[in-house]
């Protein structure tokens, strides 16, 4: 039962990535090192953190006036 959670939690994670990588690109903006992040799914039960990378004070500025 758990080890389903666990995959279901990844693949929950992974679908968010992809759905985030889609809007921020009909907006635009291209997050290349967005993911999984990799600490996060080490864990003997995963359930992954979402990164949006490494972001430029630039690139971040821009992300902000995305929602608006």
């Amino acid at each position: 039962m758990e080890a389903r959670h666990s995959a279901l939690c990844v693949e929950e994670a992974e679908d968010a990535v992809k759905e985030l990588r889609a809007e921020l690109a009909k907006a635009g903006r291209i997050l290349p090192s967005s993911g999984l992040d990799p600490v996060s799914l080490v864990r003997e039960a995963p359930c992954p953190l979402v990164e949006s990378g490494r972001d430029s004070a630039r690139t971040a500025g821009r992300l902000v006036a995305v929602p608006r």
